[in-house]
């Protein structure tokens, strides 16, 4: 199902930002991928709805990068489930991605309102 957005398809996404919403999501605590992806279609309006076929290969890279570390245990449904958590790298990654996501925004909006 596609919807429409102001600038094309809902939920597409410039490559780079999955990392800085999955980093952000993450700061409240471990989270398996569900969660993960339930919790980024919430705080968007259902604006943003990832799939596991990108959801996961972030993860996977996240996790060979350092940035997150996994683990096994059992969900509240007590099923076997992976969960993520932030590594110290990652933090430092987060507010580094967090910086460039600001200063790229405000460029943005000046070009917006001078042009």
């Amino acid at each position: 199902m596609s919807k429409q957005g102001p600038a094309g398809p809902r939920g597409s996404l410039f490559q780079g930002t999955l990392d800085l919403l999955v980093l952000r999501i993450l700061t409240s605590g471990p989270q398996h991928g569900y969660a993960i992806s339930r919790r980024l279609g919430e705080l968007s309006g259902e604006w943003l709805q990832i799939d596991e076929g990108s959801l996961y290969p972030c993860l996977y890279r996240m996790e060979e990068r350092g940035w997150v570390r996994s683990e096994t245990a059992l969900s509240e449904n007590k099923r076997k489930a992976r969960y993520y958590s932030l590594t110290g790298t990652g933090k430092r990654h987060l507010q580094l991605e967090l910086d460039n996501w600001l200063q790229f925004r405000n460029v943005v909006e000046n070009v917006i309102e001078k042009a």
